[in-house]
């Protein structure tokens, strides 16, 4: 069975990067699709030298246990130990598997595993002049409410970051996976804004140093209500790049959220501009081009590409894409339009954050130092 896997590498003096899509090409039986694209990753990982520094997997509930199995066989050594974010998706049009993306580094030094309270949870890479950390699947599924879960889980990742060295203020990027997300992503909202607050993050007298950030409709495989992963930049301090508003979309804390619309840090072989989780909104944070899939689809494009421009970033740039599609509806008419740009595509059926919104695209991209 064949699978469609891209692969962008990053090359500098100190390390490579290298970030890996995969999806199945066509409807297999899910063992099948799961042993193909992890013997797909690893053997690009084992022909470059390279280890994980983060990785996700997106699939139905049903097949997790299958996916992790093979995922252990067929990595054999690469495995560390640390186990990926596993976030669950609606069937698309490949089967009960959607994809799944690698970030991983290739240098003279490997990351070392970060582990809390037992649980091997992320990774560190130290290199000359720069030190790279990554978090994957923060949970804290204990606390009996989505709210008392999220603000356990903020406060356990700072926790995490403590015990390297580092704080809040240090972290570029962060995704929150958030189970049954139109029901609770104001108050999730509300939760995160008290918690940045407090922290110095955002208010008066601060940087406004908001993550990049996407909150989005896919619930953590353990059965947690949300979890969290997160990159941050120990070394060079304070080097993070935030960009509140940027391209066509004004700050979005002006409507409750806060994230910001990129950042900009430096990542193990090259400068890295995370664009956050961005829809068809306007200026005013208006959803536009209700009921209308392609209007949504061509509009969230339009708004990935300004923040790219605004960036001087080119399209040959964009290492590693998400397309989050509320049906199989809107991905049929994704697949026809997605091929206009020669970028990494991933795609996950899931709600967005607004019942009106349709579609929903994250993105990073390289600068080459």
């Amino acid at each position: 069975m064949p699978v469609n896997l891209d692969t962008r590498t990053i090359e500098s003096p100190s390390a490579t990067e290298i970030y890996i899509s995969a999806a199945p090409d066509q409807n297999a039986p899910p063992d099948r699709q799961a042993q193909q694209i992890f013997s797909e990753i690893a053997d690009t990982l084992r022909s470059k030298k390279a280890a994980i520094l983060q990785e996700r997997v997106f699939a139905v509930k049903d097949v997790m246990k299958t996916i992790s199995d093979i995922r252990l066989k067929e990595y054999g050594a690469l495995d560390d130990g640390v186990a990926p974010s596993i976030l669950v998706c609606t069937e698309g049009r490949c089967g009960p598997i959607a994809g799944v993306q690698v970030h991983a580094v290739a240098a003279d030094t490997t990351p070392y595993v970060i582990d809390f309270d037992g649980i091997r949870c992320g990774r560190i890479l130290r290199l000359p002049n720069r030190t790279y950390l990554a978090l994957s699947n923060i949970s804290a599924p204990q606390s009996p409410q989505p709210t008392q879960q999220a603000a356990a889980m903020l406060e356990k990742g700072e926790a995490i970051l403590k015990q390297s060295g580092t704080d809040m203020l240090s972290v570029a990027r962060t995704w929150m996976w958030l189970a049954d997300i139109l029901s609770w992503y104001d108050d999730f909202n509300r939760v995160r804004n008290k918690f940045f607050t407090e922290r110095g993050i955002i208010g008066q007298n601060t940087r406004q140093s908001m993550p990049a950030s996407t909150g989005i409709g896919l619930a953590p495989a353990g059965g947690a209500q949300c979890a969290m992963d997160l990159i941050a930049i120990l070394e060079p301090t304070d080097s993070v790049q935030y960009l509140p508003a940027v391209g066509k979309q004004h700050c979005a804390l002006e409507y409750g959220s806060a994230f910001s619309r990129a950042s900009k840090a430096a990542t193990p072989a090259a400068e890295t501009v995370f664009v956050s989780g961005t829809a068809s909104i306007d200026a005013e944070g208006r959803t536009t081009n209700i009921d209308d899939p392609e209007g949504q689809i061509n509009s969230t494009i339009e708004n990935v590409r300004a923040v790219l421009k605004d960036m001087n970033c080119a399209d040959s740039d964009v290492v590693q894409a998400v397309a989050y599609c509320k049906t199989t509806d809107v991905e049929k008419i994704f697949n026809v339009l997605k091929g206009t740009l020669p970028w990494p595509w991933l795609t996950a059926i899931c709600d967005i954050c607004r019942p009106d919104l349709l579609f929903e695209i994250e993105a990073a991209a390289t600068l080459n130092q």
